[in-house]
């Protein structure tokens, strides 16, 4: 009966999309001492189509300071590269859930086999450094 009362709600008063956009947000700010990691390349706005590709993964490439996170977005989940190398650690932000964990190797690449559904959002732990990027929908 309440998921029947959720869909109900979602058809006669919809949540506005501005609303939305302000939740998602103050979320991001729940993490004060995190550096914000700028979206700086989206294959979606960026790159040039490419002739007879229909599927092709989306790729992203966000930037703070001197760290460069290159992401794969595919619907196996996540690839991506932490640049220059260093140990971290790396979670999906997807909602109030704590994402799961994942460990950068020695050349700074890290796999996530979840997709991202909805808004999400990658927080990056390296040493007492906090890194969350901007957030996207997949």
């Amino acid at each position: 009966m309440e998921e029947e009362l959720r869909q109900a709600a979602a058809v006669l008063d919809p949540m506005p999309p501005e609303l939305l956009q302000i939740a998602v947000d103050a979320y991001a700010l729940h993490d004060l001492e995190a550096r914000v990691a700028e979206l700086t390349f989206d294959s979606l706005v960026d790159a040039l189509p490419v002739r007879g590709v229909t599927d092709a993964p989306r790729m992203l490439t966000f930037t703070a300071g001197e760290v460069t996170v290159d992401v794969e977005v595919t619907s196996e989940g996540l690839l991506g590269q932490l640049l220059p190398p260093r140990p971290a650690g790396i979670e999906i932000l997807s909602g109030p859930q704590p994402g799961t964990p994942v460990t950068v190797d020695e050349m700074g690449r890290f796999t996530i086999d979840r997709p991202p559904s909805g808004p999400f959002a990658l927080r990056l732990r390296t040493g007492s450094d906090v890194i969350t990027t901007e957030w996207l929908r997949a």
